[in-house]
């Protein structure tokens, strides 16, 4: 793969020589490494610029070389600009998520569309968040960050392995196991899993699930937790029912062998 070298603070431009806006970012910290996928440089420039100010090692790579890049800088999320991709972004996020080496990796997709349906799309092919059009810088940065903080989370705080039934969490390792299996979950569904069972057996609404894994509630995004507990309850395929649907509220997880409280 080639790279044009050209650098911008603390972006790298991969096959992009255009400059972003001439302001100078503040120094990186805490130094995540994030990979911009686009096809449009313009918006993968203001992309990486913003990022970058927010103290994250930006690199912009167009959507062909995006795996290559990822596998060689190992970065902690990847932002696919879906609306800008010439190769459909969502079969770029399919790649990603197909392939092992890449599997964990968080991904943000933005959708060129307004409304849900893309968002949704995004959500049920492995995105850990999705933003539509149209978006604004302030929000994009509080999304990257968060992300970041979740899979950060999800990995740290080891006070030994959650055990429910069959289901083995490890929060050290970062892995998850069904019947000695491993199973392989996004960062996000990782930390719901982590939250559902630290409370197991408490009704957790989504406004509580979302304000866990982003720090702040968001009513408007409620219902995209329903999106991920679904491709949660697939993967763990036997012991997806212990996570149960509390109608009109959100979820509760029980164990085997737990006996449901009959208001729900």
């Amino acid at each position: 793969m080639s790279q044009s070298g050209v650098t911008f603070g603390n972006v790298s431009r991969t096959r992009f020589a255009r400059s972003a806006p001439s302001a100078p970012p503040p120094q990186p910290s805490p130094h995540h490494r994030v990979l911009v996928v686009g096809d449009n440089r313009e918006l993968s420039a203001l992309l990486a610029y913003h990022v970058a100010r927010a103290g994250h090692h930006v690199t912009t790579v167009d959507a062909r070389d995006a795996l290559e890049t990822a596998l060689e800088e190992r970065p902690a999320l990847v932002v696919i600009d879906a609306s800008h991709v010439d190769d459909s972004g969502y079969d770029l996020l399919g790649q990603f998520r197909d392939r092992p080496e890449t599997q964990h990796v968080c991904v943000l997709l933005l959708t060129g569309v307004p409304g849900d349906a893309q968002r949704i799309r995004g959500l049920e092919l492995g995105a850990d968040d999705c933003l539509a059009a149209p978006w604004c810088e302030e929000e994009l940065v509080l999304r990257v960050g968060a992300i970041l903080r979740r899979a950060a989370l999800a990995g740290l705080g080891g006070n030994g392995q959650l055990v429910a039934g069959p289901i083995v969490l490890d929060p050290t390792a970062r892995r998850v196991a069904v019947d000695g299996v491993e199973v392989n979950l996004t960062p996000t569904e990782f930390w719901l899993l982590r939250v559902l069972l630290q409370r197991e057996g408490r009704v957790q609404s989504r406004s509580e699930l979302v304000s866990a894994i982003r720090g702040t509630p968001d009513e408007g995004t409620t219902r995209i937790i329903d999106m991920h507990m679904r491709r949660l309850r697939q993967k763990l395929g036997a012991a997806g029912p212990c996570i149960r649907t509390v109608r009109g509220v959100g979820y509760r997880f029980e164990g085997p062998g737990r006996r449901s409280s009959p208001r729900h």
